[in-house]
């Protein structure tokens, strides 16, 4: 996919299911932000049926841990057969989806044994956001400086992610005092309404538990009436730090299901404060930037998922029902 095109398109498409879409969900924010190219995010299994609208302008993405899932590999074909520009982000080096797009971009995560979603994820939304620079460094929406400044920022993310994970050791004992819970909600804005989705997503698939992921500022618009008093409720906040004062927002929200009796544990950077009189739990991580954050904050909710499943005794790396690489319509 040459540098003419990059400079024209003037639409992204991303076809992919589950844990990958999210991931791409996660990465459109910053997207946009960089490349002021439109980025939409479509589950696979949906676009094909519904005569989207794509040209020869459009770049469509298909996002695929394993590279052979089956609706995102229909979605490629879907595109291809449309005239339109295809790329892959794939794990699994020569997979059917990247051998059949125009161009591809390999995580070289390394292999992933469990099921469940959870380092792909992370490299998936890398993968997005140094294809994005790659644009914008091409179409001149961002400068030399500023690139090589968000490069740096991307680097520090490995040292910063072993900070949050060393700093974990609350999550076994509330996975333990949680054990017998039946539902779990998830609160998140902004790039933290992704990462409340994929964390609903990682315990529904591990622990069995019914859980789901709201846009914090959906809370008004039906959602509340499902807090009554011991409700668990994972709430991603933003950065005090967030130029777009999301933190007030959110911190609001907190404070509105407080007073319905919820269990609110909180996923917030170090040295806010400001949240911790509302909370039951704080599980802190590390400064980010904005785009940044969610790759930190992802993670306490993995290992949560991780922990409850093996507080329940289940088996974490193969929870029923499910398997890796989804091959069939």
């Amino acid at each position: 996919i040459d540098d003419e095109f990059l400079a024209r398109m003037n639409r992204v498409v991303v076809v992919a299911a589950g844990t990958a879409a999210f991931a791409a969900m996660t990465a459109r924010y910053a997207f946009e932000k960089w490349t002021r190219v439109v980025f939409d995010v479509e589950l696979a299994h949906e676009f094909r049926y519904r005569d989207p609208v794509i040209d020869e302008n459009t770049l469509v993405i298909s996002v695929s841990q394993s590279g052979e899932t089956m609706d995102t590999l229909m979605a490629t074909h879907y595109a291809t057969e449309h005239g339109v520009k295809t790329l892959s982000i794939c794990n699994t080096q020569g997979a059917t989806i990247p051998r059949e797009s125009d161009g591809v971009i390999y995580t070289h995560a390394g292999p992933e044994i469990a099921v469940a979603s959870t380092k792909a994820f992370t490299s998936q939304i890398t993968a997005i956001y140094l294809f994005a620079l790659h644009v914008a460094k091409v179409r001149g929406t961002l400068s030399d400086e500023k690139i090589s400044e968000l490069l740096e920022d991307l680097s520090t993310m490995p040292d910063k992610a072993a900070e949050t994970l060393a700093g974990l050791g609350r999550i076994p004992e509330l996975a333990k005092w949680m054990a017998d819970t039946r539902s779990v909600l998830y609160l998140g804005r902004h790039v933290g309404y992704p990462i409340a989705l994929e964390g609903a997503l990682k315990l529904k698939e591990v622990a069995y538990v019914n859980t789901e992921g709201f846009a914090a500022g959906e809370l008004k618009h039906g959602s509340i009436a499902l807090i009554e008093p011991g409700q668990p409720v994972f709430v991603i906040m933003p950065s005090p730090r967030n130029p777009l004062g999301l933190h007030a927002k959110v911190l609001s929200n907190i404070q509105e299901i407080r007073a319905r009796g919820a269990h609110i544990i909180a996923i917030v950077e170090i040295g806010d404060v400001a949240v911790l009189p509302f909370v039951d739990e704080a599980i802190t991580i590390p400064l980010a930037s904005v785009y940044m954050q969610p790759i930190l904050s992802v993670i306490p909710l993995q290992a949560f998922a991780m922990e409850l499943s093996t507080a329940r005794g289940l088996d974490v790396d193969q929870p029923r029902n499910l398997a890796k690489s989804v091959t069939v319509e």
